[in-house]
């Protein structure tokens, strides 16, 4: 008889994957769950493979305590350079973002000509990880993006009330391009990957830049609905997910943004 799986681990780089976590929380098909955020050591978007790799395995050794039925990878960078060695460390599942993610991508989307944007840090982008596996499956058109700006834009609340300003400018910097552009048929596109768990924090304001015209890929519901077609799990099996935070530094920051994360 399968052990059912009722305890869950999540981690990430630092604070990003509580937009994973949210959704993790809001589903309650755990009834308990970990949260590790390698804070000390963020960001991992700008580092080579091998630190990333060797980072992720050190923190897959965080979990081995916490007695976790399985791990969710909330983090782009870490799901396209470390998933793999990582699975194969581990006595238990192990599921990153970006094979949510396409998955995702591919259920919105059914004609295989569809412009997709993919937008993330420089690493996540760099892997080429989304395209390789959207080609895989038959799509033809999209193009990427590195819009690692937007994360400290995030981490600094510059998305709400003044700090919008600087956001708006972030978006035309990065994605006016997008608005016309020959690789992707001069549409808009019809799916944008947010491809970095802090993105979102700002889908809102993507989802208006492109007119709201565009179908969102958010990290967090996208494994929430894999967890459902590949592992049975079911939404609302249990009354409330209890969650637990740790940090290889800085706690209570840590604890302070899940506060406003979190609502």
């Amino acid at each position: 008889m399968t052990k059912p799986m009722t305890k869950v681990g999540i981690f990430d780089s630092g604070i990003g994957g509580l937009s994973v976590a949210k959704s993790v929380l809001e589903a309650r098909m755990f009834a308990q769950a970990v949260y590790y955020g390698d804070t000390a050591r963020v960001p991992y978007g700008v580092k080579d493979r091998d630190t990333i790799v060797r980072f992720a395995l050190e923190c897959l050794e965080f979990f081995a305590p916490h007695n976790i039925d399985m791990l969710l990878v909330a983090c782009n960078t870490v799901s396209a350079y470390a998933l793999e060695t990582m699975q194969k460390k581990a006595s238990f599942p192990i599921v990153g973002v970006i094979e949510a993610g396409v998955k995702a991508c591919i259920n919105a989307l059914d004609d295989k000509d569809s412009p997709t944007l993919i937008i993330g840090t420089k690493a996540t982008i760099d892997s080429k990880q989304y395209e390789k596996r959207l080609r895989e499956a038959g799509y033809t058109r999209f193009v990427s993006k590195d819009t690692g700006l937007f994360v400290p834009l995030v981490e600094e609340g510059l998305y709400r009330g003044k700090g919008e300003v600087v956001l708006d400018s972030a978006l035309h910097f990065y994605l006016d391009e997008f608005l016309d552009s020959p690789a992707l048929g001069r549409a808009k596109p019809q799916a944008v990957i947010l491809g970095c768990t802090h993105f979102p924090l700002i889908s809102k304001q993507i989802g208006e830049f492109f007119g709201g015209e565009s179908v969102l890929i958010h990290s967090g519901e996208a494994i929430v609905e894999l967890l459902e077609s590949n592992f049975n799990l079911r939404r609302n099996a249990f009354e409330i997910t209890h969650i637990d935070f740790y940090a290889s530094s800085d706690i209570d920051g840590l604890k302070s943004k899940a506060k406003i994360w979190l609502q």
